[in-house]
């Protein structure tokens, strides 16, 4: 994947594979030591059933996304389902 800079995923839409809008990037965790990237932190959709999204969430309600998931980033990030 290319280099993209942080700012510029700020307010970015975060849709998994299958079309289903996710909400909007709120954060992305790393560890300050590694400087790796760990979970993109997701305000979720609020039409979005929760039922229907198999993910972790924090104390927040946010979902917790591993980068590692993470397929494009263009309009949208999309991430694998």
């Amino acid at each position: 994947m290319s280099e993209i800079l942080a700012e510029n995923l700020s307010g970015k839409s975060v849709m998994g594979s299958d079309g289903t809008e996710l909400g909007m990037l709120y954060n992305i965790t790393m560890d300050l030591k590694s400087g790796k990237l760990h979970d993109l932190v997701v305000d979720p959709d609020e039409e979005l059933s929760t039922r229907s999204v198999d993910l972790q969430r924090n104390d927040a309600g946010r979902f917790l996304i591993p980068v590692s998931r993470v397929q494009a980033v263009k309009d949208y990030i999309v991430v694998q389902r």
